[in-house]
Parts: C-alpha cells; sequence; structure tokens
C-alpha cells in the first residue's frame, strides 16, 4: 500500500497454532459448508457415467447375499440361529457393506485428492470422512431392501428397533475410525492400497457375517466380541429377528470404537504435517 509518507508492507504470517490436539473441534466447526461439499462431490462421482446408478447400492449386498446364502446356507448348512438363511445374511451384510466400502474408500481418498491438498488447505480429515458420510445413502438403499425382506418372510422388527441408532453410531465409529487409519498410512505406504482387499476380506471372516456368534466357543468369545462388528452384526440380527440385544458384545464394541477412533484420529493428526510432501 503506497501513500504520501512512502509505502507500507504488509505481510499475512501462517503458523502452527500452540498446542497439539488429536482434533480441532474449531476448525472442524469452520469448515462444515466443504465437508457437504466432498460428500456430494464423492456420491455423483462415484454413480457419474454409470449406466446402473444408484441401483449397484442395491445389486451388491443383494448378489452378495445370495451367493452366501447358496454357499453357506445351502451347501456347508451353517447355522442361522433358526431364521432364514437370506434374512439373517443380509442383516449382517447390510451393516458389513457400509463398513467395507468406507474403509476401501477412505484408503484411497487421500491419494486420489492429492493435487487439492497440495494446492489449498483445509482439514485433511475431512476427505476420508466424506466418504464415510456419503456411504449413507447406499446404507439407506439397502434399509429399503430389508424392508422388502422383511414382508416376504413375514417379519417385522420388535421394540428393541429404537435401539438401532446406537447401532449405527457404533458402525459410524469404527468405520470412521479405520478410515482415517488406512487413509493417513497409504500416503506414506503406497503399497496399503494393494493389502486393503486382503484386509477387507480377513476382516469380513473375523466378524459373524455368513455365521452366528453363539457358533464361537466360549472361551474365545471374550476376544472375539473385541471387534465392534460383533456387536453391531449381531444388534442388527436381535432387532430384527426378535433374540436378546447382546448389550454385552455391543458396549465392549462400543468401548474398542471409541478408543481405536482417539488413536486413529491422533495418527492421522500426526501424519497430517507431512501429506502435501508426501501425496
Amino acid at each position: 500500500m503506497h501513500t504520501r509518507y512512502g509505502s507500507i508492507n504488509r505481510e499475512m504470517l501462517i503458523k502452527r497454532s500452540p498446542g497439539w490436539r488429536w482434533i480441532d473441534w474449531e476448525e472442524l466447526s469452520h469448515y462444515r459448508d466443504l465437508l457437504y461439499f466432498l460428500t456430494i462431490r464423492g456420491i455423483r462421482a462415484r454413480y457419474a457415467q454409470s449406466v446402473m446408478g444408484v441401483s449397484w447400492a442395491i445389486i451388491q449386498p443383494l448378489a452378495t447375499t445370495l451367493i452366501f446364502t447358496v454357499v453357506f446356507g445351502n451347501f456347508a448348512k451353517l447355522s442361522s440361529d433358526g431364521a432364514p438363511y437370506l434374512l439373517f445374511s443380509f442383516l449382517a451384510i447390510l451393516p458389513w457393506t457400509y463398513f467395507s466400502s468406507t474403509i476401501t474408500d477412505a484408503s484411497v481418498s487421500l491419494v486420489q485428492n492429492s493435487l487439492l491438498i497440495t494446492k489449498v488447505y483445509f482439514p485433511r480429515m475431512f476427505i476420508p470422512l466424506a466418504s464415510a458420510l456419503g456411504k449413507w445413502l447406499d446404507f439407506s438403499i439397502g434399509l429399503l431392501v430389508l424392508v422388502v425382506l422383511l414382508f416376504y418372510f413375514k417379519a417385522a422388527p420388535g421394540w428393541e428397533l429404537i435401539f438401532l441408532p446406537i447401532l449405527l453410531i457404533i458402525l459410524f465409529i469404527v468405520s470412521v475410525a479405520l478410515g482415517l487409519l488406512f487413509s493417513a498410512m497409504s500416503v506414506q505406504y503406497r503399497d496399503v492400497k494393494h493389502a486393503m482387499p486382503f484386509i477387507i476380506q480377513l476382516l469380513m471372516y473375523l466378524a459373524p457375517v455368513v455365521y452366528s456368534t453363539h457358533t464361537i466357543p466360549l472361551a474365545w468369545q471374550k476376544w472375539y466380541v473385541l471387534n465392534p462388528m460383533v456387536g453391531v452384526v449381531e444388534g442388527f440380527r436381535a432387532i430384527f429377528l426378535h433374540h436378546p440385544m447382546p448389550w454385552n458384545w455391543i458396549t465392549t464394541g462400543c468401548g474398542v470404537s471409541i478408543v481405536l477412533f482417539i488413536l486413529s484420529a491422533a495418527y492421522f493428526r500426526r501424519m497430517e504435517r507431512g501429506f502435501a510432501d508426501m501425496a
């Protein structure tokens, strides 16, 4: 700025805030409109130039359920706790599909948005978080398929349906936690994306997707239920199949999910400083 007395040079200094927080809630709130934009952009990009469009949200879990029903229900004769195996399996695949697709997309989200990361500042956590939020559209469509299956099998949820939001919160927390963890790791270690199919398959067989938790020996269940998806999946089945709510599994999974989220967010924030250099 020039004046009659000379010139005034102004500088704007951007520096790291003092201290360190595992999540800057004030910053996240300030950029919340950007989170909405990234979520909508991800949804549009996923179905852009797709012949089937959102129909894939119906085809994918339903096709997987049919395959599991034939292989594990008809051939392997795995226990379904007295329920039709098709419904038994779909009640697990519905939350599992959200979980697996979220961490799969989130794990590569930072690398895919490397140009955006290197050009402008915003909370990097929004990128994997947008993947998790965008997947709720597919989950909601899957719920419509579940309603059709409930009518077909003449089943109806009990009063335990009021506990469904608790299960959804746990599902969201654990999905975001692993999404943050793998997305931060994939920036530094690019072979993470190649390992993801194996990791997803391993996690699926460590969760009661194709079998019931009651088939696990009691001596192992105390360790097995540390997997948060155990409580989520069995909670879904309890609500719609009129089984007792497995609160001990749900509360254990909730505690593990919170701890995992805190550790993953802390790791993400620690690695965030070098994303622009490594992306």
